[in-house]
């Protein structure tokens, strides 16, 4: 199985990378031409963000406690976004690009083991969301006061990754690896079983629980859940 180890190794989600990613999304309307001096500017933001949004709430969080905390003037602000939907809107787009990345793109020879397909991707969504923690609480706690598009933007990266866990269990049921009255509603079980790593996270901290215990014991319990066919 995957370990947190391997899956860092493999993926640069460091907040410079991730808001060098932003930069590039963004460059028509962020008015910062220096890449070194955008990205420095936009982690020092997003950092920010999303400790105000963990301390007091992103509704409640004001530019004035941004500028405050960021170090970086309101006319600074304003030239990265001219609104706090548009920077909510460029960290959440930013979270909803790299599930689809990393998510969307299995190891070669995994389309016909959706067995080995399906450990691979609960191990994955828990290592990614781990590496990206702060990201996905922001995403996940927020999600109730996002303006509509971001919350559609919300909703269908949730499908999506549903989609996926439904698509192996689907495969796995065809070729006789697994048994379930309902893929989808399965699917959507699980669902809030990855979530609950990272909402949850300092409970499981507590107990000892690893990134990489959590993805072992999920996905023994999945797999007894959906009936596995071991050879």
């Amino acid at each position: 199985m995957n370990s947190l180890r391997d899956f860092q190794a493999r993926h640069d989600l460091s907040m410079e990378a991730l808001c060098a990613r932003i930069l590039e999304r963004h460059a028509a309307t962020i008015r910062v031409k220096k890449p070194a001096v955008a990205i420095g500017n936009l982690a020092r933001i997003v950092e920010t963000t999303l400790m105000l949004a963990n301390r007091k709430g992103f509704h409640s969080t004001s530019l004035r406690d941004l500028t405050e905390q960021s170090g970086l003037s309101m006319g600074a602000l304003y030239a990265y976004f001219d609104s706090k939907d548009t920077l909510l809107m460029m960290i959440l787009g930013q979270v909803v690009s790299v599930v689809e990345e990393v998510l969307g793109h299995p190891p070669d020879g995994l389309a016909n083991d959706p067995a080995a397909r399906l450990r691979w991707l609960l191990s994955t969504h828990l290592f990614l969301t781990e590496t990206m923690h702060p990201w996905f609480v922001f995403a996940y706690m927020e999600a109730k006061s996002f303006p509509k598009d971001g919350r559609d933007l919300a909703v269908t990266s949730e499908m999506l990754t549903e989609s996926m866990i439904a698509d192996a269990l689907a495969d796995g049921v065809a070729r006789g690896l697994f048994a379930m009255p309902d893929v989808t509603m399965t699917a959507a079980l699980i669902k809030p079983m990855l979530q609950d790593w990272y909402v949850k996270r300092a409970k499981h901290r507590r107990r000892g629980i690893t990134p990489d215990l959590y993805a072992e014991q999920l996905i023994a319990f999945v797999e007894a859940a959906v009936g596995l066919r071991r050879a």
